[in-house]
């Protein structure tokens, strides 16, 4: 999976299209990125010992990976990410549009 922890994206499909958000988890083995802001659900908890409060909870669901685009930091525009090895090995992201390393 190409998309990372703190990569800035945007959503290309589903209820959330157009809204851009930045990964705060990403989950390989699902091929699934949670993004800050986008696919919320609800959720009605009870008071317990632990949280005395109870009441209606937003929270973030996870998202398939292809339906997110990175955005390119330099002009903002969506994507697609490949690599690129250095002389010695390194291996680095690079944005498929310019070519420009992310």
């Amino acid at each position: 999976m190409k998309i990372r922890k703190g990569d800035r994206v945007v959503v290309l499909a589903g209820k959330d299209r157009g809204v851009e958000g930045v990964v705060s988890r990403a989950l390989p083995e699902a091929n699934k990125v949670i993004v800050e802001g986008v696919n919320m659900a609800r959720k009605h908890q009870k008071p317990t010992r632990m949280d005395s409060q109870g009441g209606i909870i937003d929270f973030d669901m996870p998202i398939d990976a292809s339906n997110v685009a990175v955005i390119n930091p330099k002009d903002g525009k969506p994507t697609r990410v490949g690599y690129r090895f250095d002389n010695d090995g390194t291996k680095f992201r690079i944005s498929r549009r310019t070519g420009d390393d992310l």
